[in-house]
């Protein structure tokens, strides 16, 4: 009944200016795992350039060439997120949250000196594993902490925040990567920019309190009363009046990773699977090999850096453009996106002139990052707070491992048949993703959180 008292207490909080703060302060830690996490595509030519990495590979799964690099971090967002999604289930939101920031920051300093390909991609993987964890952690905190009404928006805006970090990656990389900076490779110092952003993001992340459904869910209930308690004064001071809890059902009992395997959730996971499986070849096959689709089309590399920046530019647009769909069901946001995506893939491929090639990058970067911005949201709604973190990690492990081998596809379709055959690959990429969601996906809109996994 407590946990029924706690959840209820929460859903019915408003937007208060101290919920928008705590969201600002987890999107900060977020930034800075978004910009390693499309750091890849815009450090490329001078990986390249500077001897260490081919842009195609020799063979299917060579590990010389840029795709090793992408599935080396890729295998580790996917051991970060299956393997150790649980651990934010077993000891808190907030402590995963801070700890899995200091690894990734370390590990993304040390692989910024390495000077051979084996140590590269070593690195990356180390650091992918950090990374991987923290996003799952980041997805669970906020719709644990979002009521119903708001959790699309809040996701949206914390999406705008992170994705702000890739313009910033962009304009590094056109800035650094063609250059040798005080006797270091430019790229170089584009990847310890942001273990130093990372860093600083710590020290404000340490004010965020710990979920209370998760606290109520261990048994810690005075801990998840008083934070809650606090947050009904704060809203109180700002004018709110606040109804009366509605009755919700508590949860039953802890969490189990068998749990996902069966009804109601066990749908819900083999739709997630193939969901991910499919979008993340798509998504990724255009946001990490940006640049070298352009030089394959013949764009110079200083050129393609240049349109690159102006195509990520765009980036945290698309989830603000998602703030006018906050409205709609999720699903159908996510299946909308997912079809924009198709259709400027295939677009991409008859566009040849400079404003053609911008105008189909930015509609691309638009449609994914909404898309990326209604999935981060829906994902955790499905499953309760018991296994949340456990199940988003698990299904979403599937991407990482998606990405992993999508790599090296993508590396011989750009071989075989150049940039046009892999924009026909993400638009086949996307016709299923949105075919899986509109016939599998489940509505979840203004419903509380234990009413959806019930």
């Amino acid at each position: 009944m407590a946990d029924a008292s706690i959840a209820a207490r929460l859903e019915r909080l408003p937007s208060t200016r101290g919920f928008w703060r705590r969201l600002i302060w987890l999107s900060l830690g977020g930034f800075f795992e978004f910009y390693d996490l499309f750091l890849a595509a815009y450090i490329q030519p001078g990986l390249v350039k500077s001897g260490i990495l081919t842009t195609t590979t020799p063979g299917l799964f060579g590990t010389t060439g840029f795709a090793g690099f992408v599935a080396a971090f890729f295998s580790g967002l996917f051991v970060g997120t299956a393997l150790f999604g649980f651990v934010a289930d077993r000891l808190g939101r907030r402590v995963i949250f801070t700890g899995s920031l200091l690894w990734y920051a370390a590990a993304s300093l040390v692989m910024a000196f390495q000077q051979d390909a084996f140590d590269l991609n070593l690195w990356r993987f180390i650091c992918g594993i950090g990374i991987g964890v923290e996003l799952v952690t980041i997805d669970t905190y906020i719709a644990e902490l979002a009521p119903p009404g708001m959790r699309a928006r809040a996701f949206a805006i914390s999406n705008i925040i992170q994705f702000s970090a890739i313009p910033l990656a962009a304009l590094l990389g056109w800035l650094l990567v063609p250059h040798v900076v005080l006797g270091l490779d430019g790229w170089r110092f584009v990847v310890m920019a942001g273990s130093v952003g990372a860093v600083l993001a710590w020290f404000v992340r340490a004010r965020l309190p710990e979920s209370p459904r998760w606290l109520a869910t261990h048994g810690r209930t005075a801990e998840a009363e008083a934070i809650v308690e606090s947050w009904e004064v704060e809203a109180r001071l700002e004018g709110a009046v606040l109804p009366e809890p509605k009755e919700i059902r508590a949860e039953q009992g802890k969490g189990s990773f068998r749990e996902i395997w069966r009804r109601p959730y066990l749908g819900r996971t083999i739709m997630l699977i193939v969901f991910n499986v499919f979008q993340a070849a798509g998504y990724y096959g255009f946001a990490s090999w940006v640049p070298a689709l352009l030089v394959s089309s013949g764009i110079s590399v200083t050129k393609s850096l240049g349109y690159t920046f102006i195509i990520a530019i765009a980036a945290p647009f698309g989830p603000a453009l998602g703030l006018l769909f906050d409205k709609l069901e999720r699903k159908w946001v996510v299946m909308g996106a997912a079809l924009a995506i198709m259709a400027a893939g295939l677009a991409f491929t008859q566009a040849h002139a400079m404003v053609a090639v911008i105008a189909c990058g930015v509609a691309l970067t638009l449609a994914n990052n909404i898309m990326s911005f209604a999935y981060h949201g829906y994902q955790p709604e499905l499953f309760p707070t018991r296994v949340r973190a456990q199940a988003v990690g698990f299904v979403y492990s599937f991407s990482r491992l998606s990405t992993v081998f999508g790599a090296f596809v993508i590396a011989a379709i750009l071989r075989e048949f150049g940039s046009a055959g892999v924009f026909i690959f993400i638009a086949g990429c996307m016709g299923i993703v949105a075919m899986v969601i509109g016939i599998f996906g489940p509505r979840t809109r203004d419903l509380p959180l234990e009413q959806i996994s019930a």
